[in-house]
């Protein structure tokens, strides 16, 4: 299923994959709501329950979206987090990994100091 992330004025395609949590957040959509960051990721917390699944990671890519089941939080990767070692980008804790932005998700970089994010159906 294909998504939008706006922040500002930078909005982003993605793509959710077919895991259960990913079926979840798609369920929940719309979401708009403050975020906050960590390093270069963007999360924030949404009304989705899940545990790990099979798709979880302690390491993620650029461009990765996660579901952090700690926080009931959605998170945006597009660089180093302060867990980071060795040039790996890693979460806070293992994140379901529920699909990738399309495009240079590093231009999340240029947003970071906006209030709110809005996911929505694409």
């Amino acid at each position: 299923m294909k998504i939008k992330i706006t922040v500002g004025k930078l909005v982003m395609e993605a793509e959710l994959n077919e895991t259960a949590t990913a079926k979840k957040v798609a369920d929940a959509l719309p979401i708009k709501t403050s975020f906050s960051t960590w390093g270069d990721e963007i999360y924030f917390s949404i009304p989705v329950t899940a545990g790990l699944d099979a798709s979880a990671r302690e390491v993620v890519e650029v461009g990765d979206l996660g579901y952090w089941p700690p926080g009931k939080a959605f998170c945006i990767f597009f660089g180093q987090t302060p867990a980071s070692r060795d040039g790996k980008i890693m979460p806070a804790s293992a994140v379901n990994i529920i699909g990738r932005v399309l495009g240079d998700a590093t231009r999340f970089k240029s947003v970071m100091s906006e209030k709110t994010v809005l996911l929505e159906a694409s």
